[in-house]
């Protein structure tokens, strides 16, 4: 578990972290570099979780060694399920990252919410959902290692 009391904010007690996959963790079905050693430091306190619909069909391989569970869900309705997940979690114990706009009800279901932009770009009602937007995966990722720049950002 992670816990992380932000001053004017909130008091986050997070178990789960959920994840899109393509333009989040990897580009072109290829996951990005510095991502690995992240996830593996984070599955120490939190239970990840990989929810896409594997555009590229590599999600499940290229994340075989890592400690989470991979969900591939259908073409259609992509962020209801996306929703549904975070909300079977349990919506106050979970962070999520995403950029796409399948991934706005999950960011503004999830106790936090981070979009990132990167090469594919983030969808604005996403960036509008999330509590935090961070440039790149590995900076999101950093925010839950180092919870003092989460405190920073959201803090009043």
């Amino acid at each position: 578990m992670l816990e992380i009391d932000i001053p004017g904010y909130r008091f986050l007690r997070l178990r789960h972290l959920v994840m899109d996959y393509n333009g989040t963790l990897a580009q072109n079905g290829t996951l990005l570099a510095g991502v690995t050693p992240r996830l593996e430091q984070l599955a120490e306190s939190l239970r990840l979780h990989v929810v896409t619909a594997d555009t590229f069909g590599q999600a499940k391989a290229n994340l075989a060694t890592l400690p989470c569970e991979v969900v591939i869900l259908p073409a259609e309705n992509q962020a209801q399920g996306k929703l549904a997940y975070v909300e079977s979690l349990g919506r106050d114990q979970v962070a999520a990252i995403g950029n796409g706009r399948n991934d706005r009800l999950m960011l503004a279901a999830a106790a936090l919410g981070i979009a990132v932009v990167q090469e594919e770009g983030a969808a604005t009602e996403t960036l509008s959902a999330a509590d935090v937007v961070m440039s790149d995966i590995r900076s999101a990722l950093d925010m839950l290692l180092f919870p003092k720049r989460l405190i920073a950002t959201l803090r009043s």
